[in-house]
């Protein structure tokens, strides 16, 4: 498997701007603007191996605040996450590709994604759908439920307590599973 980077040097460069901001400002006598509620849109960052036990992680950027987080996931799902955002189109759908096609033909959406909690070293995670009869919300894997959002253009969100329990830096991918 490769090894998917969507980081540009752009938002590199960004992000190291925007770290010498942060540092300016937190030199000022200005209070910490409130931490914003509820679950921030994350960015997938990368496909990659962790390299302490060779399992493949998804990692996970807030668009927020920047913090990170890796999740082990397993080969297959490494696969159906990294192959969208390679903007490669397999010679045969794979199952996520079946779903949305499925979903498609029967006028459903998903709307977004949320990664709402980790307990016991498992992350868990919520498709939301839009449906001709109503909302939908399905209890899902996370890399599952990424799969699914990476194709449909649908955004990922973490709640912050995910990012805070997974100790949100992700400097290493921690060896936590997802199932």
């Amino acid at each position: 498997m490769r090894i998917v980077q969507t980081c540009s040097a752009r938002r590199l460069t960004r992000g190291l701007v925007l770290a010498a901001l942060a540092l300016a400002t937190a030199s000022s006598a200005a209070p910490a603007p409130p931490r914003a509620a509820g679950p921030q849109e994350a960015e997938v960052v990368a496909v990659m191996l962790d390299p302490r036990t060779s399992t493949p992680a998804v990692v996970l950027q807030g668009k927020r605040d920047g913090r990170r987080l890796a999740m082990s996931i397993g080969p297959a799902e490494a696969t159906g996450i990294a192959v969208p955002l390679q903007g490669v189109t397999p010679p045969r759908p794979l199952t996520h590709d079946l779903f949305l096609t499925m979903f498609g033909r029967l006028n459903v959406a998903v709307d977004r994604v949320v990664i709402h909690d980790l307990r016991d070293n498992i992350y868990y995670a919520t498709v939301y759908l839009k449906a001709g009869g109503g909302p939908m919300e399905l209890d899902a894997r996370p890399s599952d439920a990424i799969a699914l959002a990476v194709r449909a253009g649908a955004p990922v969100l973490v709640e912050d307590r995910v990012f805070d329990k997974s100790g949100g830096d992700g400097a290493d991918p921690p060896s936590r599973s997802h199932i």
